[in-house]
C-alpha cells in the first residue's frame, strides 16, 4: 500500500488558493453551483444512492458554498457543513437559510464539532489537498457512529502537472478503516461535470 507521503500527486497544489477570494465565482463551475437543472438532478441522484435512505446526520467537510449540503437537506438529512473559508461558509448559510443545517468555519481535516457524531462524512475534492490524507481519514472515521459511512468524491486532474489522488491509493487508505468499500467511477458521466471530462473522477463509499 502506498504511504501517505507518496499518496498524492501535487498534494499541496490546493493549499495556496485564496478560497475567500474564490467564493464569489465558485458557483460558476457547473459542478459547484449546480445551477443547470440536469447537473443538479445528476448530483441529487448520486447523493440519493450514496446517503442512507432514512433521515441522517451528514457532516459535509470542505462544504464550499453548500451545494451538496443543500441537496442532502432537500433529501431530508440534517447537515453540518465545515469550510476553512468564512466567505464560503457565509454563502452556504445563505443558500440553506431556513433548513436543518449548520455551517462552521474550521479545518476540514479536524472539524470543530466537539463530541458530536454523524451517520455520514461527505467530502468532495478535499483529500487531495491535505498534507496527510491518511490521518484525516482516521479522524473522520472517529466522527462516525457505528454503521456510518464515508462518502469521498475525488480524482486526478490535469495532464502536464496532474493533481489529485488516484482511486487505488484512496481505496488502500480507506480499506483498513471500513467493513465494505466500493468505488464508483464518475468520469464517464458528463452531466455531473457539465461537460465531458477525460481525467480520473470517482467516489469511494465506505461502510464502517
Amino acid at each position: 500500500m502506498t504511504n501517505d507521503s507518496e499518496a498524492l500527486t501535487g498534494a499541496n497544489a490546493g493549499s495556496g488558493i485564496d478560497w475567500d477570494a474564490e467564493a464569489a465565482s465558485f458557483d460558476d463551475e457547473p459542478d459547484h453551483g449546480l445551477r443547470d437543472p440536469e447537473v443538479r438532478r445528476a448530483w441529487a441522484a448520486r447523493l440519493r444512492d450514496w446517503l442512507p435512505e432514512k433521515s441522517s446526520d451528514v457532516l459535509d467537510l470542505g462544504c464550499g458554498t453548500g451545494s451538496l449540503s443543500l441537496l442532502a437537506a432537500e433529501q431530508g438529512h440534517r447537515v453540518t457543513g465545515v469550510d476553512a473559508s468564512p466567505a464560503m461558509v457565509e454563502r452556504a448559510r445563505a443558500k440553506l437559510a431556513g433548513r436543518d443545517a449548520v455551517f462552521l468555519v474550521g479545518d476540514a481535516a479536524a472539524p470543530p464539532v466537539g463530541e458530536q457524531r454523524f451517520d455520514v462524512v461527505l467530502v468532495r475534492h478535499v483529500l487531495w489537498a491535505l498534507p496527510d490524507p491518511g490521518r484525516a481519514l482516521r479522524h473522520w472515521r472517529g466522527l462516525l457512529r457505528p454503521g456510518g459511512r464515508l462518502v469521498l468524491i475525488e480524482g486526478v486532474w490535469g495532464t502536464v502537472t496532474p493533481a489529485g489522488i488516484p482511486a487505488g491509493t484512496l481505496t488502500g487508505l480507506v480499506e483498513p478503516l471500513a467493513e465494505q468499500v466500493r468505488v464508483e467511477p464518475l468520469s464517464q458521466d458528463a452531466v455531473l461535470w457539465g461537460r465531458p471530462v477525460e481525467d480520473e473522477r470517482y467516489a469511494v463509499v465506505a461502510l464502517v
